[in-house]
């Protein structure tokens, strides 16, 4: 059986390697992604003004979460690389990071309004994610709100010296009804579900976006 934190280790240490690049190439994307800021729009306008918001999995450019702190929202970013909090503390001073794996989450139960996560969950197994799930809804308040993004599609396994990652990293795809399980096993109802094609400059491979509400 994998071990959660053995994915979560994989990941670090890929990201630690490649946060550099990884921040060059996607610092300014929300620019360019309408869609992406329609969503996070309709985050902003479900928690309210001044709401704790989670960016789990910010990565090092913490330019998501951004988006919704300068829209006047507390954004704490987390991620388990330790390079990717060292570049997204310095690229946004304003803002607060912490190293943090998924599996172990650090804060007090009921502390957010919302989560925010793009593509964070992608580095685990399947058969582990209920785990990051719960933890998810454990540290949102009574009718927070949980925004996912994942990649679309069937497989999961091991990369070995990825063209991008240049290291070991496991790597899962999924579709939608997966992730309304996801959703409705740990405590949380499904508001939204959308798939979205890729842009032209992305890779080509559909997105999936989920908003729930925490329900019990």
């Amino acid at each position: 059986m994998l071990d959660p934190f053995e994915l979560s280790n994989l990941a670090r240490v890929a990201y630690n390697k490649t946060a550099d690049k990884y921040h060059e190439c996607f610092k300014d994307e929300m620019q360019q992604k309408e869609y992406d800021r329609f969503i996070l729009d309709r985050i902003s306008n479900l928690t309210g003004q001044n709401s704790l918001i989670c960016d789990a999995g910010c990565g090092p450019s913490g330019h998501i979460g951004k988006y919704l702190s300068d829209k006047g929202h507390k954004v704490i970013g987390i991620d388990i690389s330790e390079r990717c909090i060292e570049i997204a503390r310095n690229y946004n001073p304003s803002m607060q990071f912490e190293q943090m794996d998924l599996f172990k989450l650090k804060f007090e139960p009921n502390s957010f309004d919302a989560i925010i996560s793009f593509y964070s969950i992608l580095y685990s197994s399947k058969n582990l994610l209920n785990r990051i799930f719960e933890n998810f809804n454990k540290i949102l308040k009574p009718g927070g709100k949980l925004l996912v993004v994942i990649k679309k599609g069937v497989k999961e396994g091991f990369l070995e010296n990825d063209e991008w990652y240049k290291t070991k990293v496991y790597f899962s795809l999924f579709v939608e009804n997966e992730i309304v399980k996801y959703f409705q096993d740990a405590g949380f109802s499904i508001d939204f579900l959308e798939t979205r094609k890729p842009y032209d400059f992305e890779m080509k491979v559909e997105r999936i976006y989920a908003i729930g509400t925490k329900i019990f």
